[in-house]
């Protein structure tokens, strides 16, 4: 809503009719989902021409939120056995963490370590699905945030920005290549619980955008899309008529508002769920999969339930169009171990691996793999020191994200922390880089995708960043 809007006098009333809109649509029920209808969601559904040839048709950004420890995962560092109970040498320079200056001392990893496939790529005994498709992974050991705590640090890795505000990068991906369904969202949003992700809808907002490149949530349990279905009693033409008027209702509305884009949204967004009824239902059905399917991404067993379910439905929805799809494991903070690091890890590595393992290998043996990328990790890693005597604290100077599929070359790694594990000294990888990286295998210059918002041109890495040329092929 922009100010004049807010200024205008009788604007008031103005709103006191939405809100009466806004009602009256809320009770006809299956018209709309229930989560689609709490704000905007739906995605435009031209398909719109790259900039480049792409490699990627679609994105599965599987967030491990809380921050992943890299020096447990991916990155080893042998020389944390010998350093470990002492500072960390004045060599490694001054350490200011989210606790402050870092004077605790180090905390070797306790992992077993090898290398794995004909690449040899190093994956630690934690992982032992995701290990077995090393030679698919693109392992990015030199990331690099400004996040030092987990509100700045998630909504940078999403919107590329400290602060809340600017589109998320699912949103600049659907506003610059459209939506390849008329019947899904664009983009859709799941979790692996209830819990409350940091900073919520901020993470998959359109920001200054219009709000109809806003992510979807749906729920990762079961059912995925609650309203669904049209109640009993109603025939389709019934539901047609109630439709037709409420269109006809916001339509006249969003006349006399036009720089309403949260109502121009809402108007899609009955208009998608209508559709939906019909498309929808099959698309989030798991009951349609094998057992040996479901079995795959670990359905069958109580740890990894929840996280492949969300797996098996991000593989059924890019199948299907759907642009960016975006999972968060460990919703509400769980991979931020700062005590207890190794039952924390252990355990959120058991939810995690074979359902990731699962939807590698699903991919790759339906044709998808090559044009699905897949991107793995979290807001930062994880220090070398301790904290608490048997935890870690956050690390933006230096961490391990990887990408699959999607046209990058597998079996490689890109990039290396020092000795330590601690900062990033060789090939370093800016989370506006990593965005660039992303939108260039989409097909999608991060320079030349631009926004005007109040007459500034607005670009998603905020002018900043190059795609990394390893990852791209260049």
């Amino acid at each position: 809503m922009s100010n004049d809007a807010a200024n205008t006098p009788g604007h008031a009333e103005a709103v006191s009719r939405r809100e009466w809109l806004l009602s009256a649509g809320a009770g006809f029920g299956a018209v709309a989902l229930a989560g689609l209808t709490q704000g905007p969601r739906a995605a435009r559904a031209a398909v719109l021409p790259p900039h480049h040839a792409p490699t990627a048709k679609s994105v599965i950004f599987l967030f491990m939120e809380g921050g992943p420890s890299h020096i447990d995962l991916f990155d080893p560092k042998p020389a944390l056995k010998t350093l470990a109970g002492k500072p960390l040498p004045e060599s490694f320079g001054t350490v200011i963490t989210a606790m402050g200056e870092a004077r605790s001392p180090v905390l070797a990893d306790q992992r077993s370590w090898k290398q794995h496939g004909q690449s040899g790529v190093w994956v630690s005994d934690w992982l032992p699905h995701i290990a077995t498709h090393a030679d698919e992974l693109a392992v990015i050991r030199s990331c690099v945030s400004d996040g030092i705590n987990h509100s700045g640090g998630i909504c940078q890795m999403n919107t590329g920005s400290l602060l809340g505000g600017r589109p998320s990068l699912g949103a600049w991906a659907t506003y610059g290549l459209g939506s390849e369904s008329d019947d899904l969202p664009a983009f859709v949003v799941m979790q692996d619980s209830d819990a409350q992700v940091v900073n919520g809808p901020r993470n998959w907002g359109a920001g200054f955008m219009p709000a109809v490149y806003q992510g979807t949530k749906l729920s990762g349990g079961e059912p995925p899309i609650a309203n669904l279905r049209t109640p009993k009693g109603i025939t389709p033409g019934r539901q047609q008529a109630k439709l037709n008027l409420l269109a006809r209702l916001n339509r006249d509305y969003a006349a006399a508002l036009p720089e309403e884009t949260e109502l121009d949204a809402r108007i899609r967004n009955y208009e998608l769920a209508f559709r939906m009824q019909a498309e929808a239902p099959a698309a989030v059905d798991l009951a349609q999969e094998t057992e040996e399917t479901q079995s795959l991404y670990g359905l069958d067993e109580k740890p990894t339930a929840a996280f492949g379910r969300t797996c098996l439905l991000a593989r059924r929805l890019v199948e299907r169009g759907v642009r960016f799809v975006q999972l968060y494991h460990g919703a509400g903070n769980k991979w931020d171990a700062h005590s207890g690091i190794e039952k924390n890890h252990a355990d959120l590595c058991k939810q995690m691996d074979k359902p990731v393992a699962g939807l590698l290998a699903d991919l790759r043996r339906r044709g998808l793999l090559d044009s699905t990328l897949v991107v793995w990790g979290g807001e930062f890693g994880r220090t070398p020191m301790s904290e608490q005597g048997n935890g870690r604290d956050h690390n933006p100077t230096g961490f391990t994200m990887w990408m699959a599929g999607g046209g990058v070359p597998g079996g490689t790694v890109i990039g290396a922390t020092d000795d330590a594990g601690l900062r990033a000294v060789e090939g370093r990888m800016h989370v506006h880089d990593i965005h660039a990286t992303i939108l260039h295998l989409m097909g999608l210059d991060h320079m030349r995708l631009v926004y005007t918002n109040n007459g500034r041109p607005e670009r998603p890495t905020l002018n900043e960043g190059e795609p990394n040329g390893l990852l791209i092929g260049a």
